[in-house]
């Protein structure tokens, strides 16, 4: 089987098309985005340019581009959407809403349409197709390392034709965006099954009674416009017929949830590291220190040179990764997926440093993206999985290979 990383003809005029946009409107939209949040005194304000970002988007046919079933969106391939993904990744916080191509919500639709009833289809999978709500997804505990999602407590107790769930979670991103209607939470619903059986998925519109917002959790300082909520739940009555492709599949699931949205974060986070990268040499071009540009001094071309380097090695790996999803499926990628959940964010993270230490103060403050892109892209080095765990996972799959035949290291 032939590994060709040629971009298809399709790809190439969504990128075409995606591209103008970002330069016609979105770029532009930046400093009106941050004026409009600042004037409206509230972090989870729902500025107007977003909804005519959305609807230049939907005008444009550049709406769902992610969903890989043409019946809900642009039914692209994994390898066909990550390179649109890197473009939208230079704008993290105005392009993949204005696509409606934000997390947690393609995972949230993705779930709906391939475990999702028809009421649930009706009731939130069209409308967040639609952009006029937004979801949430609870899964991480703030008492247990929830990184070993077996540990997750959140109980889940049948009581006749319902459960009742009472626990508390965090980090539920999207829970106080003003159009959030949905949540999708995880939870233990037979403490005695096998370990990977235990867990199950839930539908619980964000207003039912017992749902209790406590407060939103910071990130480095900055506050979310999505939020990242603390939630409690207390005796929270859920109808058997919102448990999600039945009890005990959460982590199937979970696993069908994660594949294409690590695609989706490693090709936004290689996107942010392209656009620090024009930010650096713009910037050391522009000014002179000691006699000479900045772009003149040797350890700014080498900082270049590396960048351009890792950029390229990992835009590769993550296109192989999409590419082994579409021709075997996402459990015999897995290790690829791990690789890259480990590379992007911690090659994004030293580009941005550096182009945060070339522009010296001024990268530390909110005159340039760059402080927003570090503080992103450091927490994402956490979002679906630590990089512990997916070293782990790595290096589970290598040592087996030589258990299985008898090698000696």
């Amino acid at each position: 089987m032939s590994m060709d990383f040629a971009y298809s003809p399709r790809c190439l005029e969504f990128q075409d098309r995606l591209v103008d946009f970002m330069d016609a409107h979105v770029y532009p939209a930046e400093a009106t985005y941050a004026q409009q949040m600042a004037e409206s005194g509230d972090p989870h304000f729902d500025p107007p340019i977003i909804e005519e970002l959305k609807a230049e988007a939907k005008s444009r046919g550049l709406w769902n581009l992610f969903h890989p079933d043409p019946q809900y969106g642009a039914g692209l391939t994994n390898s066909e959407y990550a390179p649109l993904a890197e473009i939208m990744g230079r704008s993290a916080g105005l392009a993949p809403e204005a696509t409606n191509c934000s997390a947690p919500d393609t995972g949230n639709m993705e779930v709906f349409s391939l475990f999702g009833t028809d009421e649930h289809k009706e009731r939130y999978l069209q409308p967040l197709l639609d952009g006029t709500i937004r979801s949430a997804f609870a899964m991480t505990e703030p008492d247990v390392a929830s990184s070993d999602a077996t540990n997750i407590r959140m109980s889940m107790v049948r009581d006749g034709d319902d459960w009742v769930l009472n626990g508390r979670k965090w980090w539920t991103s999207g829970a106080l965006h003003p159009n959030c209607a949905v949540l999708i939470v995880m939870g233990k619903t037979d403490p005695d099954a096998a370990a990977h059986a235990q867990q199950s998925m839930m539908v619980v519109p964000i207003d039912a009674p017992g749902v209790k917002l406590l407060r939103n959790l910071p990130v480095f300082g900055y506050q979310d416009r999505e939020g990242h909520a603390e939630v409690v739940f207390e005796n929270v009555r859920v109808p058997d017929a919102d448990v999600l492709a039945g009890a005990g599949a959460g982590f199937m699931i979970g696993q069908a949830r994660l594949g294409p949205g690590r695609i989706h974060h490693c090709m936004r986070a290689i996107g942010m590291a392209e656009r620090a990268l024009e930010l650096l040499c713009e910037r050391a071009s522009s000014r002179v220190a000691f006699g000479k540009p900045l772009a003149a001094q040797a350890n700014i071309q080498d900082w270049v040179a590396e960048a351009r380097i890792e950029i390229e090695m990992t835009r590769l790996l993550t296109l192989k990764a999409a590419w082994l999803m579409d021709t075997v499926g996402n459990k015999q990628a897995r290790t690829e997926i791990s690789a890259i959940k480990v590379a992007a964010p911690n090659m994004a993270l030293k580009i941005v440093d550096r182009a945060i230490q070339v522009h010296g103060g001024g990268g530390v403050s909110d005159d340039f993206p760059l402080a927003s892109m570090y503080a992103h892209l450091r927490t994402l080095r956490l979002a679906d999985g630590p990089d512990e765990v997916h070293k782990r996972s790595i290096a589970r799959h290598e040592l087996g290979r030589y258990r299985k035949t008898g090698k000696s290291a």
